[in-house]
């Protein structure tokens, strides 16, 4: 108890109906009735009767400093005197009453320090006889009533005196205890009221803790049984009430497990997967976007993939987070598994197309392709592709892996000092690959270039030098990042360095194939014509005297090599590019045969 708790105690008590009359010594004569008058045979016998009933209301009263205000009121009961202070023993200290006058409290207050608990004479003016009187309980002090009196008491008023004073110390004890046990009933209701709030929190944390146990072992027993990403999902799926997805680094759907799954699934957008996958990745624990709650699935801060739960009324809980959480570490231990496989593939295939690429015989292709599961029968194409922020080490060759994935290429793949090489079965798009590297490396600095189609696998060498062909000219052409086709060269696949016979023969075939086959099967001279009017300039008259035809014969052969080639003469680059084939079929090839 401290010192407000008293005074609060004493002002409680100041406006109590019921005190007893207050004497001499009293602030308020009208504040309580007095005692009834009991008939008095002497003036002791009355004193005594009056301290009786002053001992009664004592130890009725409901505090300690409403017994203290009883005793310094009624004070006279006992004789001659006068309250002048009185003192509660507060958490060590001594604090005054209300109740005491200020004329003299200060001096009285530091004579009743200086006692240190013991009885002792205390001198105020006006009054010939002084005395604090300590108010002790068993072994304890309780405070002090500083009595006066107008003349030195007899030995009975002292005796009267006395007996107010341990009548006020025993019921002060009685307050006190009273006192302690309610604090003490309090103390007891808290400790059990935290003891019960212990034993819930602890109650939740086992349950929170088997809880977490049982989503473990799920997620494992998952991940044992090889059921692999539906498997998860399903379970996750199972434990949230909310459809479970996931999607991988790019945002196209790798697995759903629920209701209202989209039909057909939305394309990604590149550029918002992105933001997506940066923003999450910036939070430590999962993140809701709109109607998803989302985490990332990564190791080694790798981004493998996206796992979330669609929770449109938004009701995730903890045990929603936990499952979610254990739900991604087991997909990250599958995934992680998933990409060492695909990286011992990647060897595999790295060696098979290593010797493709340098030549080898086609009954150990066939038997090495079909051992890693790619068709080598059928027709081939090679790509070739280079970044300029990226050197051709294992990192990029897996990211070029990943990219001809996901946009649908089964190839082989292996690489060399500056550029990863591709063998596969499809004619690649124009420009999903390369939008997907650019994606993946996050710069469009990168050339593609594609060769011829292959149909054989000892051609492959050659196909390679192709793709390389048609990357030179497009890394020293205007645009030079972007995907280059061979085939789509004309006049620049026999222009430069490297170009031999054969290719020659190619090209004059793509381009004057037709006319020398019909020139065969008719004995007529189609590629003989027209390589005399590129020769004459265009010009009619001396084509035909060098011909020595007609001009209306010479405009009707002119008319049907259109006809036969497919090729405009009035085009630049048809125009040029034939021109260019019947040189190297006169000159370099020799002419008809």
């Amino acid at each position: 108890m401290v010192g407000s708790r008293a005074y609060s105690l004493y002002h409680r008590s100041s406006d109590r109906k019921g005190s007893l009359p207050r004497g001499n010594a009293g602030r308020h004569p009208t504040a309580a009735p007095r005692l009834p008058r009991l008939p008095a045979r002497t003036p002791a016998a009355h004193a005594l009767l009056e301290l009786i009933a002053l001992s009664r209301a004592q130890f009725d009263a409901p505090d300690e400093g409403e017994i203290l205000r009883l005793a310094m009121d009624h004070i006279v009961a006992a004789g001659p005197y006068s309250a002048e202070a009185g003192y509660l023993k507060v958490g060590g200290d001594l604090v005054p009453s209300p109740w005491n006058g200020r004329r003299h409290a200060l001096a009285v207050g530091r004579r009743v320090r200086e006692l240190a608990g013991q009885d002792g004479n205390v001198s105020v003016a006006g009054r010939p006889w002084g005395r604090a009187l300590g108010l002790r309980g068993p072994g304890a002090l309780h405070g002090y009533l500083v009595v006066t009196s107008r003349s030195r008491p007899t030995e009975a008023e002292r005796y009267l005196l006395a007996m107010l004073v341990r009548h006020t110390a025993a019921a002060l004890s009685l307050a006190f205890a009273h006192h302690r046990q309610r604090e003490d009933a309090l103390e007891l209701h808290r400790l059990r009221e935290e003891r019960t709030a212990l034993q819930r929190k602890l109650i939740s944390v086992v349950a929170e803790l088997g809880y977490e146990r049982a989503v473990h072992a799920l997620m494992a027993d998952v991940a044992a049984s090889g059921g692999g990403e539906e498997a998860v999902t399903r379970a996750l799926h199972g434990l949230t009430g909310l459809p479970a997805l996931l999607e991988d680094r790019f945002g196209r759907l790798r697995s759903w497990t629920g209701p209202d799954r989209p039909v057909p699934y939305p394309e990604p957008d590149p550029v918002r997967q992105d933001e997506m996958l940066h923003a999450v990745a910036r939070q430590a624990g999962p993140v809701r976007i709109r109607d998803r709650l989302i985490t990332l699935i990564r190791t080694h801060g790798e981004i493998l993939g996206v796992l979330a739960l669609v929770d449109a009324r938004d009701e995730a809980d903890e045990h929603t987070v936990l499952a979610l959480g254990h739900a991604a570490a087991s997909l990250a231990l599958e995934l992680t598994h998933l990409r060492n496989l695909a990286e011992v593939e990647l060897r595999l295939h790295r060696e098979l197309a290593d010797d493709l690429l340098a030549g080898t015989d086609e009954p150990s292709a066939y038997a090495r392709s079909e051992a890693v599961g790619h068709d080598l029968h059928g027709s081939h194409y090679v790509v070739v592709v280079q970044w300029s922020n990226r050197t051709a080490d294992d990192s990029f060759a897996q990211t070029v892996s990943r990219a001809a994935v996901a946009v649908g290429m089964r190839s082989l793949l292996t690489r060399r000092s500056d550029h990863v090489v591709l063998i596969t079965g499809d004619r690649p798009h124009a420009r999903a690959l390369y939008e997907a590297l650019a994606r993946e490396t996050g710069t469009r600095s990168g050339t593609i270039g594609v060769s011829a189609l292959c149909d054989a696998v000892d051609d492959i060498p050659h196909h390679y030098q192709e793709a390389q062909r048609a990357l030179d000219v497009r890394r020293h052409s205007r645009e030079r990042y972007g995907t280059t086709f061979f085939d789509e060269l004309g006049l620049y696949r026999i222009l430069g360095p490297g170009n031999d016979y054969r290719e020659l023969e190619t090209f004059v075939h793509e381009w004057l194939g037709q006319l020398i086959d019909y020139d065969s099967r008719h004995h007529a001279s189609m590629v003989e014509t027209l390589s005399r009017y590129f020769d004459c300039g265009g010009n009619y008259d001396e084509t035909a005297d060098s011909l020595a035809i007609h001009r209306s014969t010479l405009r009707y052969r002119l008319q049907r090599i259109r006809d036969i080639s497919g090729y405009d003469l009035a085009n630049v680059e048809d125009r040029l590019n034939l021109q260019v084939a019947t040189r190297v079929w006169k000159i370099v090839l020799g002419g008809p045969g």
